[in-house]
C-alpha cells in the first residue's frame, strides 16, 4: 500500500486519509492509491470507510502543475485524468459505505471524490467546496455533473456548475452539498459515528438497498459518460490553456 494514504482501522471501519502534504493534489499515484485502499478494504472484509484528508484542505483537486507539466504529451495526460476517474469510479463501487470527512477545503477534484461518497461531513468555518471547472477553463463531464445534481437537484446544479462556484460550508449544508457541519477536530470522530450507527443496521438488507439507490451514481461515471478522449482535446483549446497559465501563475505566488 502507498504511503500517500495512511490506513487506520477502527474495528470494522478503516479510514484512509490522504497524505500528500501540503494541499492532497491527486496526482496519478495518489489516484491510484485511492483506488487501491478501496479495493484492499474490500478483500479485507472492511464494513465501512472513511476518506478523510485535511488538515484545513480534504484534497484540492488535480495537480495541475503536474498535468501542465506533461505538456504536449496526450498519452500521458489521459492517464493522469483516467487514473483520477478510476479512483472516483471506486468510491462510488464501493461494496460498503463511505463517508467524507472534510476537515477542509474541498474544491474540484475534491468534490467529486467526495460527491462518491455515501455522507459527507464537513468543518464549519471558511471553508469551500464545489467544482470550479469553469474557473480554470474546464468543461465539468456530463457524467461529473450528475454527481452534483443527485445532491443539490437539477437547476441549482446548473448555477453552480456553469458559474464554477466555490460554496463555504453553510451555504454547503443548506443545498445539501454536505450533510452535516462540526468542528474542524470532530469530523472524523463524528464520521466514525455516523458509520456505526449505519452498520448497526441488518447487514444484507442495508447493502442492497443502498446498491440500488445509488446505481444512478455508479452509472454516471461509465466512461461513455466522461468522454475522457472529448475532454483531453479540450485540454489543449486556446481558452484552457489560457486560463491554465493564469492559474499556474497565481500558484506560484
Amino acid at each position: 500500500m502507498s504511503d500517500l494514504v495512511t490506513i487506520l482501522d477502527h474495528g470494522p471501519v478503516r479510514e484512509l486519509r490522504l497524505s500528500r502534504p501540503p494541499v492532497n493534489a491527486l496526482d496519478p499515484a495518489l489516484s491510484r492509491a485511492i483506488s487501491d485502499g478501496v479495493a484492499r478494504a474490500a478483500a479485507d472484509g472492511v464494513h465501512g470507510l472513511v476518506l478523510s484528508g485535511g488538515p484545513k484542505v480534504f484534497s484540492a483537486g488535480l495537480d495541475v502543475p503536474h498535468l501542465a507539466a506533461l505538456g504536449a504529451d496526450r498519452a500521458a495526460l489521459r492517464a493522469a485524468w483516467e487514473a483520477f476517474f478510476e479512483a472516483a469510479r471506486a468510491l462510488a463501487a464501493a461494496p460498503m459505505p463511505v463517508v467524507a470527512a472534510l476537515a477542509g477545503h474541498a474544491p474540484a477534484g475534491g468534490c467529486v471524490l467526495a460527491l462518491c461518497c455515501d455522507y459527507r461531513i464537513m468543518a464549519s468555518g471558511p471553508f469551500s467546496i464545489g467544482l470550479n471547472e469553469t474557473q480554470v477553463g474546464l468543461v465539468a463531464p456530463e457524467g461529473i455533473q450528475h454527481l452534483m445534481r443527485r445532491v443539490v437537484g437539477p437547476y441549482r446544479a446548473e448555477r453552480l456548475l456553469v458559474a464554477g462556484e466555490l460554496v463555504q460550508s453553510d451555504a454547503a449544508l443548506a443545498m445539501g452539498l454536505v450533510d452535516e457541519l462540526v468542528d474542524i477536530d470532530s469530523v472524523p470522530v463524528r464520521a466514525l459515528a455516523w458509520l456505526q450507527q449505519l452498520l448497526a443496521l441488518p447487514r444484507g438488507p442495508m447493502l442492497e438497498t443502498r446498491r440500488i439507490a445509488r446505481a444512478d451514481l455508479v452509472a454516471a461515471l461509465v466512461p461513455e459518460r466522461i468522454q475522457l478522449d472529448r475532454f483531453i482535446e479540450g485540454w489543449y483549446s486556446d481558452d484552457t490553456q489560457a486560463a491554465l497559465r493564469a492559474l499556474l501563475a497565481r500558484l506560484g505566488k
